[in-house]
This record gives structure tokens, C-alpha cells and sequence, in this order.
């Protein structure tokens, strides 16, 4: 049984996992408790802390660090921080703040430093007045970084002296000494991750590009800057939006038509009877003549993926003010009332709150959970976003009229829905005619194929595994979701067809218990039609069934491009390069070649063989590591403007070519 099989069945990771043998002993006494010291209970059990040992992990420790930067410009002492990824592989980060205390803790016998970076939860974020208003006690400290990193080193620039400290898994080799002298002041934490831990150490550019971009936003003024020194990959970018996170709606709305002149915005800070600041809002909106809903929502910089509190006052808010106007001037009636779905309809909006004691809740701990913030949010929507409709009532109505036709599409999509449920209940089924459904019941298990055409679909009707493989066929190319609504939607066949097979409902019936796959796995043709088909798929499930991406439950199947038979035996292959390796290594003697225009041109046997089976098949799970440039890129691809499509094609049309694009 593969890794990933067993940590999906047992819940533990096959590459940590001890060994228990049964009956071997029942007795549990004091020999058997184990006292991890100093930072060994992270390098036990480093999922605990970092979330997992996977690429996502290893990037969460450059966030950590930068965490504590960030912390230094909330307090207002850093201006700049600069991230490197080294020639060697680590990575540095470097602030402008006050550097890291450097003084003597006399209860530790050590340097204030080397505390914070050697001991969990010590740092100036618990209790006593470093730190108002900090991101960081939501991970798990800079001191985990040091645990998971092979070598680290902490350079401290502070009281006119230079100062030095370097660490090899988490203990000190080299105490804090006095390097130098500078008239610099700040901190530079480099570090090289584990690679005994991690299962890949090499990071990812893009994806710290997107994050530290979005901080910049966050952080009106905030210079940030990324550069790659590794070799054949040098690049600098370097992110400052002095608007902040006005800027922000601006990059998120670009290249869509906007129906407001300007985003909405406001900034409030709230004080206790000292006067000391106790939080801050800062909200800013846009619409948008599209039919979807872009929200993003912050706490201390943290991305609250799962909302909160903010988020409800926001909403609630947002819907109190548009009812009352359209009450007030008459654009419908006393007893008639917009939803808060309609009144969102087309937003693109940032809400980024700061407060003291952030509390964080939900599956992922990205929810915000402070009451407050709900009334704050809430109060400061009405009084603001009041004013704005009063103001502006040329733009207040043609939102108002945009809001209703939303709730008329919304009835429409909701009769849709009832006439759809009550057929399947005359008919006396549930599920699509031309679904090849699998007799294996419990859905962990479970798997379904959605196949380009009627042709493919009947080979891999047969060629499949009927104990967990289902087949569902869809005739020719579903609606572009990007650019209809809901009620549309429901009308397309395949669409309808998807819905009821899968079982988990759409949009805000989206239930996930109710899903009746795990794996949902597009299987379309390896040309350009295919990929067509592939992306009208991944628009639909991105904006209406996006847990399911989320969660990680679809899959792109990659059939091969060519099939070279040799001596009666055959192969396949699924790139140019690796065919021609191939030849170089075989010769091309004997050899007779065919190139797969299509899934159907495969005989069952042959589709089972490349595509289907789980022992030998490839299969590219989709996910979201970066849902903002994820919107943009939809909107980009599927919106109105195809002269931004002929671009992206344009730019990317070599990265095609070496198959390393994968929509």
C-alpha cells in the first residue's frame, strides 16, 4: 500500500508511522512517559506545528518569519523587508525593525535571542507591551522555524554593534557574539530547511510571490521585496502599494468593467478610555457587471479563508443599507426585501481588520471569532457605505436595479431547482440515465470519470472497474459558467446531469457530507479541445462547487500522446521529450508509431491499462494554492474580453510545447 493510501485510511503517514505490535504489553507506567525537551516535540511530530512536511509546510516557515517582520511594521518600526532565496538553497529575511532583543533574560541564563529562537512560546507577543497588535500568535513562532531547518542563522543589527548567533536543527552551535560594528538596525533570519524532514526543500517562487504581494496590500507603504539567486532562476520583484488595499480591489477587479466610478472605502480605528489604540478596520469594495462573489477577508494580515465575524458585519451591513435605500426612494416596495446573495452579486471586496487578541476558530483556525468585530464592522458598513448611496444616487440605483435582476435570476434558479427534484421524483430516480454508476457504496472509495463524448465514454464504460469506477459521459462542451447566471445554468443538460451525479448540491446548498465520490477526475482528449473542455469543467466547479478543489477531491487524467509497438510489445508515452528518450535509448527500428488524437481512438483494454488504472495511471490533482491569482486567472480565460485569452496564449503557447503547462 502506497504512502498516501495509508495516511487516507489509518489517518497517520506511512513515512512516520511506528509500529504497534498488539498483546505485546498492557502495562503503562511512568518508564513509558517521555519528556521531549527544548524543541525535540517539533521535529517528533512536525505536522503538529507546521500543518504537514510537504510543500505547503516548508513555505509555512518562511512565513513565520516573515510574521515576525511584519509584526515590527504594525508596531510602526519596519518600513522594508527583504526576502532572498540563496544560492544554496536557504532563505533569508531581513527587516528594518528594532532586531531582536539581545540582552541577558537572567532566569534563562541566555540572550533574549536565542530564548526566542530555541524555547516554544517565548517571544514579545505573550503579555507584557512589545507587541499591540501582532499576526504572529497565530503560528507557531520563529522557534519552530529553527527545530526544522538544518543550519539557521540570526544576524542582529542593534545598538550600534552587529550582532551573531547560528543554530543546526533547533540547538545552538555558535552563542550570540558581537561581529561588528553598524549604524544598521533590524534582523535577518537565514535558514535551510531539513531536508530529513521535508519532503521537498526546494521553494516555490511563485507561491511566496503571491503571498508577500497580498501583505503588501494589507500593509499600506510596506516595501517588500523577493529575489531568486538561484542559478538559472534569477529574478526581483519588489511590492509597495501606497494605496493599499484599495489597490488591492483594483488588481482583483482589473480587466473586468466596474460599476461604481471609484471603490468604496473606509478606514476606523477604535480606542479604549485610554485612548490606546484597541483595533482597526479597513474595508473597500467594488462591483463588478459579472454575476460572482470576491471576498476576501483579513485579521492581523492572517487570511480568514473561513471569515468570521468581520465577514457577517460586513454582509449584514452591506444588505441593511441597500434595503433601506431602495425602501426609502421607492425602487421596491415596503414589504419586498433583497437577500443578502443579491445584494452581493458582482462585489469585489477586502476587509482587513486589527486587532489585540485575535481569536481564531473553524476546521482550519481561519475564522475569526471575536464578537465585537461583528458590531464594529457592522456599524461602521451602515454609517459609511449610508452616506456613499446618499451621495452618489445615480450609482445607488443602478446597483439597486443589478441587485434585483439578481433576485429575479435567483427565483428563476430556485424554480429550476424544485422542477428538477420533482421530476426525479416522478421518474423514480435520482440519478442521470447516461451515468455508469459503481456498486462500492461508500464514497472514501469511490471514484467517477467525466469523459469527452459519447465514444470514449463507451470504452470506458467497459474498460473500467465497475466495483468503484463510475462513468459519466458529457455530449460536447457545458456552458460557460463565467459568463451566465445561476438560472442559465440550471438549464444546461450536462450541467444538471454533473449536479445530481456527484450529489453535493451547488452554490449555498453545496453539502460536502452528501458528495457520492472522492475522486472526481476530468478525463478529456489531449489536444486543445480537450483542454477546453478541462477548463469550461474546473470554471463550473471553481465557482460553484469550489470545496470540492479545495478539499482536493478533483483530479485532471492525463492519457497518453503516443503508443509505439516494438516486437508486439507496446508503449506509451505522454510527452514528446519522453518518447524521444526513448527512441535514443531503443532505436526507432521496428518501431511503428501512432499519436492518440482522441480518448476513443483506445480500446477498453488500452484505456485501462494508461488511463484508468489506479496502479499505473497518472492523475494531476488540482488544487488552490492561490485563490486570488486563481479568480483572476478565470476571469482572464473565461470572461468577455478574448483579447486578454489571445495574450495568455500568446505568452504561454511555448510552455505547451514542453508540456509543462497543465490548465
Amino acid at each position: 500500500m502506497e504512502e498516501n493510501q495509508i495516511e487516507q485510511e489509518t489517518g497517520f503517514s506511512g513515512k512516520n508511522q511506528e509500529e504497534i505490535e498488539i498483546g505485546k504489553s498492557t502495562q503503562y507506567g511512568a518508564d513509558d512517559i517521555q519528556v521531549l525537551e527544548g524543541l525535540e516535540p517539533v521535529r517528533k511530530r512536525p505536522g503538529m506545528y507546521i500543518g504537514s512536511t510537504d510543500e505547503h509546510g516548508l513555505h509555512h516557515l518562511v512565513t513565520e518569519v516573515v510574521d515576525n517582520s511584519i509584526d515590527e511594521a504594525l508596531a510602526g518600526y519596519c518600513t522594508h523587508i527583504e526576502v532572498t532565496i540563496n544560492f544554496d538553497g536557504s532563505c533569508s529575511v531581513a527587516d528594518n525593525g528594532r532586531g531582536i532583543p539581545t540582552g541577558i533574560i537572567p532566569k534563562e541564563g541566555k540572550s533574549a535571542v536565542e530564548v526566542v529562537l530555541t524555547k516554544l512560546h517565548a517571544g514579545g507577543k505573550f503579555g507584557g507591551e512589545g507587541y499591540k497588535i501582532s499576526g504572529g500568535l497565530h503560528g507557531v513562532g520563529v522557534s519552530c522555524v529553527n527545530a526544522l531547518s538544518k543550519y539557521m542563522r540570526a544576524d542582529v543589527y542593534q545598538n550600534n554593534q552587529h550582532y551573531v548567533i547560528e543554530f543546526s536543527r533547533g540547538k545552538t552551535i555558535s552563542p550570540l557574539e558581537v561581529v561588528g560594528s553598524t549604524d544598521k538596525r533590524g534582523t535577518t533570519i537565514t535558514f535551510l530547511p531539513d531536508e530529513e524532514i521535508f519532503e521537498t526543500v526546494d521553494f516555490n517562487y511563485d507561491i511566496m510571490k503571491n503571498r508577500f504581494r497580498e501583505i503588501a496590500f494589507l500593509n499600506k507603504g510596506l516595501v517588500i521585496s523577493l529575489e531568486d539567486k538561484r542559478e538559472g532562476q534569477e529574478r526581483k520583484e519588489v511590492f509597495e502599494f501606497k494605496g493599499g488595499i484599495v489597490e488591492f480591489v483594483d488588481y482583483l477587479n482589473k480587466n473586468r468593467d466596474t460599476l461604481l466610478s471609484a471603490p468604496v472605502y473606509f478606514n476606523k480605528f477604535n480606542r479604549n478610555s485610554q485612548g490606546e489604540l484597541e483595533n482597526e478596520i479597513e474595508v473597500c469594495f467594488q462591483y463588478n457587471d459579472g454575476y460572482s462573489e470576491i471576498i476576501n477577508t483579513y485579521a492581523n494580515n492572517i487570511n480568514t479563508e473561513e471569515g468570521g465575524t468581520h465577514l457577517e458585519g460586513f454582509k449584514s451591513g452591506l444588505t441593511k443599507v441597500i434595503n433601506d435605500y431602495a425602501i426609502k426612494n421607492k425602487i421596491i416596495k415596503d414589504n419586498e426585501k433583497l437577500s443578502g446573495e443579491d445584494c452581493r452579486e458582482g462585489i469585489t471586496a477586502v476587509i482587513s481588520v486589527k486587532l489585540r487578541n485575535p481569536q481564531f476558530e473553524g476546521q482550519t483556525k481561519t475564522k475569526l471569532g471575536n464578537s465585537e468585530m461583528r458590531n464594529i464592522v457592522y456599524k461602521a458598513m451602515v454609517d459609511e457605505f449610508g452616506d456613499y448611496l446618499e451621495n452618489h444616487p445615480v450609482e445607488a440605483k443602478n446597483l439597486i436595479l443589478k441587485s434585483i435582476t439578481a433576485q429575479r435570476a435567483r427565483d428563476a434558479a430556485r424554480n429550476a431547482r424544485e422542477l428538477t427534484r420533482r421530476k426525479s421524483v416522478l421518474e423514480n430516480t435520482t440519478l442521470p440515465g447516461k451515468l455508469a454508476d459503481c456498486s462500492e457504496k461508500d464514497r472514501r472509495f469511490c471514484e467517477i470519470f467525466i469523459v469527452e463524448g459519447d465514444s470514449a465514454g463507451g470504452t470506458a464504460k467497459t474498460g473500467r472497474d465497475r466495483r468503484f469506477q463510475a462513468i459519466l459521459p458529457l455530449r460536447g462542451k457545458i456552458l460557460n459558467v463565467e459568463k451566465a447566471r445561476l438560472n442559465k445554468i440550471l438549464e444546461n443538460n450536462e450541467i444538471k446531469a454533473m449536479i445530481t451525479a456527484f450529489g453535493c448540491g451547488i452554490g449555498n446548498e453545496f453539502n460536502e457530507d452528501k458528495l457520492r465520490y472522492d475522486k472526481i477526475i476530468c478525463m478529456s482528449d489531449a489536444d486543445v479541445d480537450g483542454a477546453h473542455i478541462r477548463i469550461l469543467l474546473l470554471t463550473f466547479f471553481f465557482r460553484y462547487m469550489r470545496p470540492l478543489i479545495e478539499h482536493g477531491h478533483v483530479y485532471a487524467a492525463k492519457p497518453p500522446l503516443y503508443k509505439v509497438v516494438k516486437n508486439k510489445d507496446e508503449f506509451y508515452f505522454y510527452s514528446d521529450e519522453e518518447l524521444e528518450e526513448w527512441y535514443q535509448a531503443n532505436g526507432r527500428k521496428g518501431c511503428t508509431q501512432q499519436r492518440y488524437k482522441g480518448l476513443g481512438e483506445m480500446n477498453a483494454e488500452q484505456l485501462w491499462d494508461t488511463t484508468l488504472d489506479p496502479e499505473h495511471r497518472i492523475l494531476i490533482q488540482l488544487t488552490m494554492e492561490d485563490a486570488i491569482e486563481a479568480e483572476k486567472y478565470f476571469n482572464d480565460l473565461m470572461g468577455e474580453d478574448s483579447e486578454l485569452r489571445r495574450k495568455f496564449i500568446e505568452e504561454n503557447a511555448a510552455l505547451v510545447d514542453n508540456g509543462d503547462l497543465d490548465i
